[in-house]
């Protein structure tokens, strides 16, 4: 996007290779996001585009809000400018496809009030490869190629997409991850179940898009076994402000559980699924806990179940289960979604 709500002009222009002067004339057209940007001259474009292998003009997707085609080559100019690595174009465009499909609402989470962010979870072979964390530090703070992955991706929002914060975007406070997103792989190797994609169909290399508000962090100290736990994971991921509850049904829910707390409840729970189920039923609140007002919002849109319990989600598969993290235990992530948007896995 140029600063007066136009799209990247395309095939070549002049711009400055200095990257200091790149990132001032880049950032005056409307194309950066506040952070130094490389410049994508034709040479290095085209080794994204010799990675990618598939035609520079070929279609991505159509990205919303500006319903404005990426291209291979759209896509490669991006990642370029955010410092990604050529190796990472399967993966990127894997993740940018699976965007467009329907049940993502790709729209939604680009014009939507909430801080909602495409991210990214890695399974299969490429993780190594590709240099994606998925040990200590893996939401933030570990070296590695993710950052950059997911700033590809979040530029790409930008300037094809055309989202603008405070104008085409209504977002209210934003998040961290709205520039550099989260790209992270599964500890597949520490992890007591099948990886997260095979779950979901797909094996081997695969990424899962899934649009998130933000990290929030689970800590405890007391729990001594995998039923206790589940009970403190699943009450800490219903608070009343997430948009799961103000919303009809259809939100997912991510957990993500370090190896040592994945020991705890899959010693406690034989399957994944009943791994799923308990958390489920312990992430809710009784609905005399709600005001008035929030007991009519629920019922109008039948959250609440007969016994008198809202639940966070509809279903135990709407709670998304995958380990990663460090050995430090003490901790689990939760990362929820604002409202019915669906996680999709695509091989790369």
């Amino acid at each position: 996007m140029t600063s007066d709500g136009g799209a990247i002009p395309d095939g070549q222009v002049e711009a400055p290779d200095d990257p200091m002067e790149f990132m001032a004339w880049a950032t005056a057209q409307g194309w950066g996001d506040g952070l130094p940007l490389i410049p994508p001259t034709p040479e290095r474009v085209a080794q994204f585009t010799a990675s990618a292998g598939r035609p520079a003009d070929s279609v991505l997707l159509e990205v919303p809000p500006a319903n404005a085609w990426c291209t291979v080559e759209k896509l490669a100019i991006n990642a370029c400018m955010a410092g990604a690595a050529p190796e990472a174009m399967p993966l990127m465009m894997a993740a940018l496809e699976a965007m467009a499909e329907r049940p993502f609402d790709l729209f939604a989470l680009n014009t939507t009030t909430s801080s909602v962010v495409p991210c990214l979870f890695v399974n299969g072979p490429s993780r190594d490869r590709l240099d994606l964390p998925y040990q200590a530090g893996c939401f933030g703070g570990a070296a590695g190629a993710g950052p950059a992955i997911g700033r590809a991706i979040r530029l790409v929002m930008r300037n094809v997409g055309g989202q603008v914060a405070g104008e085409t975007s209504k977002c209210v406070l934003g998040q961290p991850a709205r520039v550099v997103g989260l790209v992270m792989g599964e500890w597949e190797e520490r992890s007591p179940w099948s990886p997260l994609a095979e779950r979901r169909g797909v094996s081997g290399d695969a990424v899962t898009v899934y649009g998130t508000i933000g990290t929030m962090d689970i800590a405890d100290i007391a729990a001594d076994d995998g039923r206790s736990l589940a009970w403190v994971i699943g009450q800490s991921l219903a608070y009343v402000g997430t948009n799961a509850y103000i919303s009809h049904w259809g939100a997912e829910v991510m957990v993500v559980v370090p190896p040592p707390w994945a020991d705890m409840l899959a010693a406690a729970y034989p399957t994944i699924e009943d791994v799923q189920e308990a958390l489920w039923r312990n992430a809710c609140h009784r609905v005399d806990d709600f005001p008035e007002t929030h007991k009519r919002w629920l019922a109008e849109r039948d959250r609440i179940s007969p016994d008198g319990t809202a639940y966070i989600v509809e279903h135990p598969s709407d709670v998304i289960v995958m380990c990663a993290g460090g050995l430090g235990n003490l901790h689990a992530g939760g990362l929820h979604n604002f409202g019915p948007t669906r996680a999709i896995t695509r091989p790369f």
